[in-house]
């Protein structure tokens, strides 16, 4: 029997749900942060989840195989395996948090903002001090050419 065996579904053909599932997984992995219904969130989080543990546990060849049946990028794929591999070593789940946002003004659906652990958010301070830097070179050698 198959009682109370829920399974998160969006309530969209098979193909376009199989495939905006795909679409929003690349987008977290690439942007580390997106926004989207409570419902979407919900069932991006566990895929996601899924391919960084694949990735930790899987040799190399074998994990780009498995995160590129899902993802439609292969920088997604790449930044699995060079970057959010080494951040969550030492993490065995819970790598995405979801942060309600309220209700999405069109249709008022529950808006959230399903993010990785540890995720560089724009105008965050460690983005801002690697950015200042390239600024004042630019700005010295302006003033040093002129």
């Amino acid at each position: 029997m198959r009682h109370q065996k829920h399974l998160r579904r969006l309530n969209l053909k098979p193909a376009h749900a199989r495939m905006q599932t795909r679409n929003l997984v690349t987008s977290l992995l690439l942007y580390e942060v997106i926004r989207t219904t409570l419902k979407r969130a919900k069932v991006v989080q566990p895929v996601v989840d899924r391919l960084i543990a694949c990735a930790k546990a899987k040799e190399p060849r074998l994990a780009i195989r498995a995160i590129n049946q899902v993802v439609t990028d292969k920088n997604a794929c790449r930044k699995i395996l060079e970057v959010l591999k080494p951040r969550y070593e030492g993490r065995n789940s819970g790598m995405t948090t979801i942060t309600p946002l309220g209700a999405r003004q069109g249709d008022g659906a529950k808006y959230v903002e399903l993010s990785l652990i540890d995720a560089v958010r724009p105008g965050s301070a460690k983005e801002e001090s690697a950015v200042a830097p390239t600024k004042v070179k630019k700005a010295k050698a302006a003033t040093v050419a002129a």
